[in-house]
């Protein structure tokens, strides 16, 4: 087992301070603090999106400040000085209001673009409600009927089971799911592949098993690997925690988080259960299946076609998926989601649109998990013929005596 461990460490340690693992972690990383940089570049600062209240009526303007919900500034008091301010793009705009004869509220707004729709609803809302008062008291109503005129209309909601969110928080699930398993799987596949496929190309395995058994250092490339794929998502896992963090709280998405967090919510939950087990189990079967065909070829100049089986196989396995992602009720996908290879994009599919019970997604991830225990035995157990056989017998050739091999 020591032994076993000394692979293991000094193949993840290589892999990991390696350039491409590294930018295999930070890219996504990158991206998301590209974008929000763009972003921040791009959106105009607080204080120059701020619209100027002028009014002659200070209780009318302070109640306009504090009650109507717009992004406003108390700073400019006089129609002049917020007319530099706009001219110098300090503020958005202003907004002069009055009340003619105590009858009616009259605003209008000055600025060199529209105020958004939103800021429009609620300088409406702040009016409307104001001018009602203005009426009540123009009218010298009696207590009933002011009473009577305050009554509101009542406004529910029933809403169904399935909803749009629902529906959106699945698709996306799927989405981040199959094309995060399909990247793993095809660079990691291909990392394996040329790995072993070169080191049987240096002749040192002769040295190396004279110290070792196949099986033992088989498993500990085996081992090294899924290291690496735990580092990354562990890395993904707190990156992704820390910028939740900052999107809850920064000005620029905190509305936008607000507004979108059910549909979060409910995408973490699809990602963060069995289907992430599915995905790792995926990525060691097909890590494992990988460093046979690197076993198979004989010469290192063809460690860069090793993993090519491997990666057509994935390949085929996620557009089956795309292509019944619509339709996760088909008798193929129930079929397929129990097959290995296959079943680590299927299961999930049937899990996120709730077409698949608890029972039968953890009936398949056993399936899954034999097929990796049993790959694991075989191939551990014929690595050694197979990283000492030299014979040039072209890919399918080497796959029918690697298979022969006891």
């Amino acid at each position: 087992m020591n032994k076993t461990w000394i692979v293991t460490s000094e193949t993840y340690l290589r892999q990991a301070k390696s350039w491409s693992f590294l930018m295999l972690i930070l890219m996504p990383f990158l991206f998301i603090g590209l974008t929000f940089g763009i972003t921040y570049v791009a959106t105009p600062s607080k204080d120059k999106s701020d619209i100027a209240v002028i009014s002659q009526d200070a209780s009318l303007r302070q109640s306009f400040l504090k009650t109507s919900g717009v992004q406003t500034t108390s700073k400019y008091q006089t129609v002049n000085a917020a007319q530099d301010a706009t001219k110098k793009s300090d503020i958005n705009g202003y907004i002069v209001l009055k009340t003619k004869n105590n009858r009616q509220v009259s605003t209008v707004f000055h600025g060199p673009n529209e105020i958004a729709s939103g800021d429009q609803a609620k300088i409406q809302r702040f009016l409307s409600h104001l001018q009602t008062q203005l009426n009540v008291q123009t009218a010298k109503l009696t207590t009933k009927q002011t009473q009577a005129l305050a009554v509101q209309p009542s406004f529910k909601q029933q809403l169904q089971k399935k909803t749009a969110s629902d529906k959106a928080a699945k698709t996306i699930s799927f989405y981040i799911l199959v094309f995060f398993v399909y990247l793993i799987l095809t660079t990691y596949s291909s990392i394996t592949a040329q790995e072993i496929a070169a080191e049987k190309g240096t002749k040192i395995m002769e040295v190396i098993f004279s110290s070792t058994t196949p099986r033992k250092y088989f498993n500990g490339k085996v081992y090294g690997v899924l290291l690496m794929i735990v580092t990354q998502l562990l890395v993904y896992l707190l990156g992704g925690a820390l910028i939740v963090q900052l999107a809850q709280h920064s000005r620029l998405t905190a509305n936008m988080w607000s507004q979108y967090a059910p549909i979060i919510g409910k995408v973490l939950h699809n990602l963060l259960s069995i289907n992430m087990i599915f995905a790792l189990a995926a990525v060691l079967l097909y890590t494992v299946v990988s460093a046979f065909c690197g076993a198979l070829v004989t010469r290192v100049e063809d460690a860069s076609k090793a993993s090519q089986p491997v990666i057509y196989l994935n390949l085929l396995t996620f557009a089956m998926a795309m292509a019944f992602q619509g339709s996760p009720t088909s008798g193929i996908v129930t079929v397929f989601s129990y097959i290995p290879f296959f079943s680590s994009y299927l299961m999930p599919l049937r899990l996120i649109n709730g077409t698949a019970t608890m029972g039968a997604a953890v009936l398949s991830l056993i399936i899954l998990l034999a097929t990796v225990v049993g790959s694991m035995w075989y191939i551990g157990k014929i690595y050694g013929g197979l990283m000492l056989q030299t014979d040039e017998l072209g890919f399918w050739g080497n796959l029918k005596r690697g298979l022969s091999l006891k």
